[in-house]
C-alpha cells in the first residue's frame, strides 16, 4: 500500500503549491495528500481566529492514522506543532525552509508588529499591490520568472481578509519557539533548504545538529523551493540524495 504523504503549503499559498512535487512522486510508493491550511484556498472565507491548535486539529482529522508529514515555510511551522502533538501518528517529518521560531522575546515582538502592519495592508490596500510587495521582497528576489508566475497565481486563490487573520494567528512572531522540544523528537526528521536561502540554511543546520539522526539536504534554488525545484523536493521525500534542479 502506498505511503501517505501529507503536504502543507506556505503563507499565501494553497494545496496547488505541491502540484509539481506530486507529479514527481512514485505513485506506486507514495500517495500525496496536499491540504489547504486554515485561511487559505478552499478555507479562504475563514477570517479567524486561526491558531496553531486549530491547524493541528484540522490536519490530524484529514490525515490517515499513520503518515509522513511535509511542511514548507508556514506549513513547516504547523508541521512541527503536529509532530510534537501526535508523534505516534508520524512515519517521518520533512521540513522545507521552515523556522522553529524566534527565541528572543524582543525580536518576536518586533516580528508581531511587522506582521500586524502587513495584516492591515491586506485589509486596506488592493490585493495585487500586496502580492507584488510580497513577491519582490529579498527572500524571493532571485527566483526565476516562472516561479514568480506560479506563486502569484497561487496567491490569487486566496482572500486578503483571511490572510490577514493568518498573519495574526500563525505569524512567526506569534509562535513560541520550538527548538528545545524538537531536540527531543524521536520521529525521523529531514530538513531541506535552497542554496540561495541563506537564513533557512543556517536555521536548518542548527536544527539538524540538535536532533539525533536528523538529515540536512541543500538543493539548488531559493526560498520558494517547492515551486522552483519540485524534483529535488520529491527526491527528499523519497529519501534520495537530491542534487539536481528541475
Amino acid at each position: 500500500m502506498p505511503e501517505t504523504v501529507v503536504l502543507l503549503h506556505g503563507f499565501s499559498g494553497t494545496h496547488r503549491t505541491w502540484d509539481g512535487v506530486c507529479e514527481r512522486l512514485d505513485p506506486e510508493r507514495y500517495l500525496p495528500l496536499a491540504l489547504d491550511l486554515p485561511g487559505h484556498g478552499a478555507d479562504s472565507r475563514n477570517t479567524g481566529p486561526i491558531g496553531f491548535p486549530e491547524c493541528v486539529e484540522r490536519v490530524l482529522a484529514a490525515a490517515p492514522e499513520r503518515f509522513t508529514l511535509c511542511g514548507y515555510s508556514l506549513g513547516g511551522r504547523v508541521a512541527m506543532h503536529i509532530a510534537l502533538a501526535a508523534p505516534e501518528r508520524l512515519e517521518r517529518l520533512v521540513l522545507i525552509s521552515a523556522s522553529p521560531g524566534i527565541e528572543d522575546p524582543g525580536e518576536r515582538r518586533l516580528r508581531r508588529e511587522s506582521d500586524e502592519r502587513l495584516a492591515e495592508e491586506l485589509e486596506s490596500a488592493p490585493f495585487e499591490d500586496f502580492i507584488e510587495r510580497w513577491r519582490t521582497q529579498p527572500l524571493f528576489a532571485a527566483d526565476p520568472p516562472r516561479v514568480g508566475e506560479l506563486a502569484r497565481a497561487d496567491q490569487r486563490r486566496n482572500r486578503p481578509e483571511a490572510l490577514a487573520a493568518v498573519l495574526r494567528g500563525l505569524g512567526t512572531g506569534e509562535m513560541e519557539p520550538l527548538w528545545e522540544p524538537l531536540s527531543r523528537l524521536e520521529v525521523p526528521l529531514s530538513f531541506a533548504a535552497g542554496e540561495r536561502d541563506h537564513k533557512f540554511l543556517e536555521l536548518g543546520r542548527r536544527l539538524v545538529d540538535s536532533v539525533p539522526g536528523a538529515r540536512m539536504t541543500v538543493l539548488p534554488g531559493g526560498h520558494g523551493l517547492v515551486l522552483e525545484n519540485p524534483s529535488g523536493v520529491a527526491a527528499v521525500l523519497e529519501g534520495v540524495d537530491a542534487k539536481a534542479g528541475g
